[in-house]
């Protein structure tokens, strides 16, 4: 089971072997033993019993923002399987490997970007939207010929070109979505698309976890410094069977409406201070510190505080705050509540052969990526659906 905590100023407590959920006006009862994963939006706190039992029960712990942009999570115990974690790694430098894996990656991306466009020329009676998905088919023929793992993100970027803007033929009103805007999203298509890929690759790195992998070393996606590159593989064929059909049907079924997305709040400048005001602020400073640890600066500010690198690169500052859209309170446990009822929605897995949930279907593909690694499966079956 997946939690979402959205409510500001909430307390994770222990109280015997439940978690208490403590709200301004509820209480939650949470059961570790059915526990996956937590996901906490701004202002909610842990106390030290309670974080004991994430880290006893192996529950993959996310930090969000307000707005759904990723913050980080709790550090849990590394994979136990050393051996399979130096397997990882080595293969980071066996080219025809990543190359061969990265090929089914790309594959499945595409050839999903193409099924929703059908989907949409049958839906909507766009006929340029099968065009697209013909273009894009097309482009996945190259596949076969690239030769360097730049060039299979070269055909991902030509397919993404053409994919984004005829996804606004799917939507019964104009929401001003033209291409794909992400730092920051400047429509509120974006917005949520935005969102709901950072949830679904926690998704997947909780999923990656469970098999057992070790999230840092990718496949298409290179080593990076503080980077878990490999749920990034992961997500790709995740990417618009999920996430971008479910931001249509939130627009289309009315889910969502315009006074569901707001402009962050301007910043307000600093007061400016006089000098005699300026010696009395360092005065507070100084009878504050008894250690003498302020720096040169004046700054007690901490190397850790200074330094607080974005894990996934995709929480930078607006180049244009003014410009820069967001989902409001309410429009995000909407958007919550509709992307676990998708997760637990049920469908015929093709390679499995059996019905399955999308929830249940991203921990079988991650484990699918396990037996490839670690040498027992030759190739990699990507989710691909018509």
């Amino acid at each position: 089971m997946v939690v979402y905590i959205t409510s500001q100023g909430a307390r994770i407590e222990k109280e015997g072997r439940r978690l208490i959920v403590h709200g301004k006006d509820f209480k939650q009862t949470l059961f570790a033993s059915h526990l996956e994963q937590i996901v906490l939006f701004g202002n909610v706190s842990i106390t030290a019993p309670a974080m004991h039992v994430l880290f006893w029960k192996d529950i993959d712990t996310v930090f969000l923002r307000k707005d759904g942009s990723y913050v980080g999570r709790l550090a849990m115990q590394e994979p136990a399987n050393a051996t399979l974690r130096k397997r990882q790694f080595a293969l980071c430098d066996d080219l025809d490997f990543r190359l061969r894996l990265g090929r089914s990656v790309v594959l499945a991306k595409i050839l999903n970007q193409a099924t929703v466009l059908a989907r949409i020329k049958r839906a909507r009676n766009k006929p340029q939207a099968l065009v697209a998905a013909n273009n894009i088919r097309e482009l996945a023929r190259g596949l076969e010929r690239a030769t360097t793992c730049d060039a299979l993100r070269g055909i991902e970027g030509k397919a993404a070109a053409i994919y984004f803007p005829h996804l606004q033929l799917g939507f019964t009103k104009d929401w001003g979505f033209r291409k794909r805007v992400r730092r920051p999203p400047t429509d509120p298509v974006n917005c949520v698309l935005s969102f709901l890929y950072t949830l679904l690759t926690n998704r997947c790195h909780a999923a990656i976890r469970r098999a057992g992998l070790d999230p840092q070393p990718g496949i298409l996606h290179d080593l990076s410094y503080g980077r878990a590159s490999l749920p990034l593989d992961l997500v790709e064929e995740f990417r618009a069977l999920l996430a971008d059909t479910l931001t249509l049907s939130l627009f289309n079924m009315s889910m969502l409406h315009k006074d569901d997305f707001e402009s962050p709040k301007p910043v307000q400048p600093e007061p400016v201070l006089t000098e005699e005001d300026r010696k009395n602020e360092n005065l507070k400073k100084v009878l504050s510190d008894p250690v003498g640890a302020i720096s040169e600066s004046g700054s007690t500010q901490s190397v850790a505080e200074e330094d607080c690198g974005d894990p996934e690169g995709e929480n930078e500052l607006p180049q244009e705050p003014s410009r820069a859209i967001l989902l409001t309170k309410n429009a995000i446990k909407t958007v919550i509540s509709a992307f676990s009822q998708k997760m637990e929605t049920t469908f015929h897995h093709p390679h499995a052969n059996r019905e399955m949930t999308y929830g249940e279907a991203i921990v079988y593909q991650a484990r699918q990526l396990r037996r490839v690694i670690d040498g027992s499966a030759e190739s990699y079956a990507p989710l691909t659906l018509r």
